[in-house]
C-alpha cells in the first residue's frame, strides 16, 4: 500500500543532467596529466622527485577531474507527470521540487556558448520567490514545451490559474 494515493499514477517522464560540456576541460586536464606523467615518470634523477611527481599527478586528477565529475553526476532533474524534482550536491544533498500545477511561467535563457552547443537554462516560475532553475539542460526548448503541456494537463478543466 502506498502512503500517497497519487503515487501509482505518477510516472517518470524524463531524467535530465546538465550538458556534458562541463566535463570538457576536466577531461582535457586528465589527458594532459596522464601524458605528462607518462613522459616524465621515472626520468627524474631522485626517487623522491618521482614520488612527488606521482603525488602531484594524483592530486591534480582528484581535484581537477574526479571532483567535477562527481559534481556533474550529483546534479540531476527528474520530470514526472505531476512535478519537477531537482537534486544536487555531493556532500550536502539538496532536493527542490515544484508541482506542475504551481508553475506560473516557463522561461528559456541561453547564452551564446549554450546556443552553440544546443543547451540552455530553463526557469520555472511559481510566482513566489525565486524561480527553480534547471541549469544548462540539453534541448531546453523541448523541455520547456513538455513542461508547458504538463502544466496545462495539471490544471483542472484547462482553467487559467488567475481567472479560475
Amino acid at each position: 500500500m502506498s502512503l500517497l494515493p497519487y503515487a501509482e499514477s505518477e510516472r517518470v517522464l524524463a531524467r535530465v543532467r546538465s550538458h556534458a560540456r562541463a566535463l570538457a576541460l576536466p577531461s582535457l586536464l586528465l589527458l594532459l596529466v596522464c601524458a605528462g606523467l607518462g613522459y616524465l615518470g621515472g626520468r627524474l634523477p631522485e626517487a623522491w622527485q618521482n614520488l612527488a611527481l606521482l603525488g602531484l599527478a594524483v592530486v591534480l586528477v582528484v581535484v581537477g577531474w574526479l571532483a567535477p565529475l562527481c559534481r556533474w553526476l550529483a546534479r540531476n532533474v527528474t520530470i514526472t507527470s505531476r512535478r519537477t524534482v531537482l537534486r544536487s550536491g555531493v556532500v550536502v544533498r539538496t532536493r527542490q521540487e515544484v508541482l506542475h500545477s504551481r508553475i506560473v511561467d516557463v522561461t528559456v535563457r541561453k547564452t551564446v556558448l549554450q546556443s552553440l552547443f544546443g543547451s540552455g537554462d530553463v526557469l520555472l516560475g511559481t510566482g513566489a520567490g525565486r524561480p527553480l532553475v534547471l541549469r544548462d539542460v540539453p534541448t531546453p526548448d523541448l523541455v520547456a514545451d513538455a513542461l508547458h503541456e504538463l502544466m496545462e494537463a495539471a490544471r483542472p478543466n484547462g482553467e487559467d490559474r488567475w481567472t479560475g
